[in-house]
């Protein structure tokens, strides 16, 4: 916990600062930020696969080649997709609103997969603003917490 405090103190949180962070500072950075407004346009992506320990970089790196890059808002800002691919294919759509967190009952950004994929009705995103033009995201898969991702906003 102390390392996460230290971060935050320091305002140097930045995808790198993220990696290595555990679950339980992930935590506690998600819990202690707030929702910000909802994200627009492209929104590169990096996934936290094995926080905090030295597989999460070259892990993210190889992900962001070959399998997700990030998600690019529709013009409205209601809605999402999922930028999948070496060739940033928009896939996978979402609804974006302000919506209640399943972490901690405060208010985030939900990117709601529900009622518009057939694939991924499964998954519910949450986002916060952990600092200006970075979300941290909780990724939840049968209401179950499974991993931990960010967007940068442009």
């Amino acid at each position: 916990m102390f390392r996460a405090a230290t971060v935050l103190r320091e305002d140097a949180l930045d995808e790198r600062s993220l990696r290595r962070l555990d679950n339980r500072e992930l935590d506690t950075v998600f819990r202690s930020s707030r929702a910000g407004d909802l994200p627009r346009g492209r929104l590169p992506g990096t996934t936290l696969l094995f926080p905090g320990t030295r597989a999460c970089g070259p892990l993210a790196r190889l992900v962001h080649l070959a399998v997700w890059q990030g998600k690019e808002t529709e013009p409205s800002g209601r809605s999402l997709e999922n930028l999948v691919g070496p060739l940033r294919t928009r896939t996978i759509r979402a609804l974006l609103s302000h919506d209640r967190s399943w972490v901690d009952g405060g208010k985030c950004v939900l990117i709601d997969y529900s009622r518009t994929s057939v694939v991924a009705r499964m998954v519910r995103d949450e986002i916060r603003l952990v600092t200006p033009g970075l979300y941290l995201g909780v990724i939840w898969l049968w209401n179950r917490r499974v991993g931990w991702f960010t967007l940068r906003q442009r």
